[in-house]
């Protein structure tokens, strides 16, 4: 029985300018590591079929399916706030669209499968270590109630390839609501190609905007939900102390998605100025400077859509101004927001902002470790004995025990109950996050051993975040100095 995709390819039926259609290289002899069962379900397809001789061949490039559209997506990018006005898809293809049982159309793509007219001298394969990463976190992101692609399955593809050393080769089968990104758009106007701009943004909004299309301006409309999900997701993205680490225009997903998962990482220690990747040399896309960029990136996205606006260009200007003027407090509300969620406290009053600001602050000189501090607190809701297990965790207790004493003021001012608090910050406080050092673990074992358990454990730890599993403890405590990542680095 062959495998069914019930593909419906409505970006491969746009103008060729948009992509380059091409086939996925066949691999020597792809190996199932791991296959997203239930995520296959959700998108109507068959996991048996998929885990079939057949299926492996599909996910790791070997086989083009039955109803598929190959290509790979043209666009452009700030990188590093450098302008590349020819970047694409240099190692990954879009098999085609699936729409799932939510009735959501998603992209299914293979990263990793071989070089397409974007490959700009490169081999278009990816190793091992960097599609077990990009499994790890986007899993791990999905189950923090983060806006992710997903991954649906990785392969080895039984050949080598060259990066510093020689590395086992391997293909991610990816899916996400779309990979329209802020350089697609880019990747238009940076030729002048006002037509191209337009029909990407009809696209656009059919598919991910919908009620823009009934909007008076919707192009206007469009602008205001990217900028409305991005401020969302960033705020999501400060609140589990993620770092995306390469936040490139051509990284920033129209549809709000979290995208590219290279040389990312997740705080140990509280530091505002983090960076862990290491071409991230000035700290551009450090741990809070994520608002920023975002709204950087937007602005490149409303610069390309100023010729739907208006004719009048200093009109047009004026227009995506103001629109841009939301995000800041768009921001700033939903990470607010998440703060006191974080904190525990169930209204809004004066002072509340600061009460939370201080807190990071004294973690920041404590050296506290941001996941573990939160987590901790959710259990000092409940029971004020256990403020000894948060304070440990300080260079400078006492620092703690002044914050305390006002926190447990402020929420002595509530009518919930101890219990009712801590279970609500348990909610949204994670014990366990994918650490760097537990994923460089993974890695390791992956390529020196050819042993995939540590992956499989480290994936089922991270599919319940927020669920007290004594039996995983040690998963949610922080690297000891010598386990410690500093670094991390992009899969190209």
């Amino acid at each position: 029985m062959t495998v069914h995709f019930p593909f419906q390819n409505t970006y491969a039926a746009l103008p060729e300018g948009f992509f380059a259609r091409v086939t996925p290289t066949p691999v020597a002899a792809p190996r199932l590591i791991k296959l997203n069962r239930p995520l296959a379900v959700r998108l109507g397809l068959d996991p048996d079929m998929l885990e079939s001789p057949e299926g492996v061949e599909i996910l790791a490039g070997k086989r083009v399916p039955n109803g598929a559209d190959p290509i790979a997506m043209a666009y452009a990018g700030h990188q590093f706030g450098y302008f590349v006005p020819q970047l694409g898809d240099g190692r990954a293809i879009l098999l085609g669209e699936v729409v799932d049982i939510d009735g959501v159309r998603r992209d299914i793509q293979l990263k990793g499968s071989g070089p397409t007219p974007y490959s700009r001298r490169g081999d278009g394969r990816a190793a091992l270590g960097p599609v077990l990463r990009e499994y790890i976190v986007s899993e791990a992101m999905a189950a923090l109630g983060i806006p992710t692609t997903r991954s649906l399955a990785a392969t080895i593809t039984g050949e080598s390839v060259m990066r510093e050393t020689v590395l086992p080769g391997a293909v991610l089968a990816r899916v996400a609501s779309s990979h329209i990104r802020v350089g697609t758009f880019q990747y238009f106007a940076a030729r002048g190609d006002t037509e191209g701009i337009k029909r990407l943004a009809d696209h656009a909004i059919a598919r991910h905007y919908p009620n823009a299309a009934g909007a008076d301006r919707p192009y206007h409309a469009l602008l205001e939900g990217v900028i409305a999900r991005q401020a969302d997701l960033v705020a999501r993205w400060l609140l589990v102390g993620f770092i995306h680490g390469v936040m490139n225009t051509d990284n920033t997903s129209i549809s709000g998605e979290t995208i590219d998962y290279g040389p990312c990482a997740f705080l140990d220690h509280y530091d505002p100025a983090a960076v862990f990747s290491s071409i991230d040399e000035h700290g551009r896309y450090a741990y809070a400077n994520q608002p920023r960029i975002a709204l950087w990136n937007l602005t490149r996205l409303a610069e390309c859509l100023l010729s739907l606006f208006s004719d009048d260009k200093d009109k047009a200007i004026e227009q995506a101004q103001s629109i841009l003027g939301e995000f800041p407090g768009r921001f700033t509300l939903a990470y607010q927001a998440g703060l006191r969620q974080k904190i525990g406290m169930f209204t809004r009053r004066d002072g509340d902002e600061a009460l939370a600001q201080d807190l990071l602050d004294t973690m920041a000189k404590g050296q506290a470790d941001f996941t573990v501090t939160f987590r901790r607190l959710s259990d000092a809701a409940e029971d004020a004995n256990r403020d000894s297990d948060v304070r440990q965790l300080f260079a400078d207790p006492s620092a703690y025990d002044d914050w305390v004493a006002r926190w447990r003021q402020r929420i002595g001012g509530e009518p919930q109950t101890p219990a009712q608090r801590a279970s609500a910050m348990r909610a949204v406080n994670p014990a366990f996050i994918p650490r760097n050092h537990r994923i460089e673990a993974v890695i390791a074992a992956a390529i020196g051993r050819d042993d995939f358990a540590p992956f499989e454990k480290l994936l089922a730890v991270l599919s319940k975040p927020y669920d007290v599993q004594p039996a995983f403890a040690d998963y949610a405590t922080p690297p000891e100095p010598d386990q410690r990542v500093l670094r991390t680095f992009c899969g190209t």
